[in-house]
């Protein structure tokens, strides 16, 4: 499998795992459920889950774009990321799988959504669920944030690239989201159902992935930083 095979195999794994973790799995239920209220029929409950989708694609591409861009920009930085890239990426890995561990804990500030934004979404109507999206992706979660920055941006450096990545990864956040829309549209009971299953799958799929992490990030760092193998 080439280099850049597994990192668009990584991305969409990524963007799935950020998807259905407990903060953002709710936040995004909660933003959908909030758009669709008014909105008459299932078509157009579909409709708000896949603008709402859009706008949170649209922001990790653009931010991660505007990020990996600016790194390989800069000739003497860049420069530097081909030369010790390496290095660095088994102990990020190692700190990302501890954190999604719950070995270390992060607080970041929570996703809600004050007045002005409210009523500017409420003005916007169905489309005010492309808005909501671009914010709620960008105000991120303590998990979000440490596999977005800590894996997502690093693995779009290490196989240069801007776009393809950062776009795959929005792929992935999206799935669980449109399956969300389907259920709100069609019951709005199966949702609940099928936030308890996600609820269970998350913890084992965060563990599993967690573990990987920290075996890759030891194995890159006992090969790259320490050499001994």
């Amino acid at each position: 499998m080439s280099e850049f095979a597994f990192g668009v195999g990584t991305a969409l794994w990524l963007g799935i795992l950020t998807s259905i973790s407990p903060c953002p799995l709710a936040t995004n239920i909660a933003a959908i459920s909030y758009i669709a209220r008014k909105v008459g029929n299932a078509r157009q409950v579909f409709l708000t889950g896949l603008l709402y989708t859009l706008g949170r694609t649209l922001a990790y591409l653009v931010l991660a774009f505007v990020l990996v861009a600016s790194v390989l920009s800069m000739p003497q930085v860049s420069l530097f990321l081909q030369r010790y890239m390496h290095l660095a990426l088994g102990p990020i890995l190692i700190l990302v799988g501890m954190f999604l561990l719950g070995l270390i804990e992060m607080n970041l500030g929570g996703g809600g959504m004050g007045a002005g934004l409210q009523k500017r979404v409420d003005a916007m109507g169905m489309w005010g669920s492309l808005l909501l999206g671009i914010v709620f992706a960008l105000t991120f979660c303590p998990t979000s944030a440490a596999l977005f920055f800590g894996s997502l941006v690093p693995l779009s450096l290490t196989v240069n690239s801007m776009v393809a990545l950062p776009a795959i990864y929005g792929v992935g956040t999206a799935v669980p989201v449109i399956v969300f829309a389907v259920l709100l549209a069609t019951s709005a009971q199966s949702v609940g159902r099928a936030y308890n299953v996600l609820a269970k799958v998350e913890w084992f799929a965060r563990t599993a992935t967690g573990c990987v992490f920290i075996i890759v990030g030891i194995y890159f760092s006992l090969k790259y930083v320490f050499q001994v193998i």
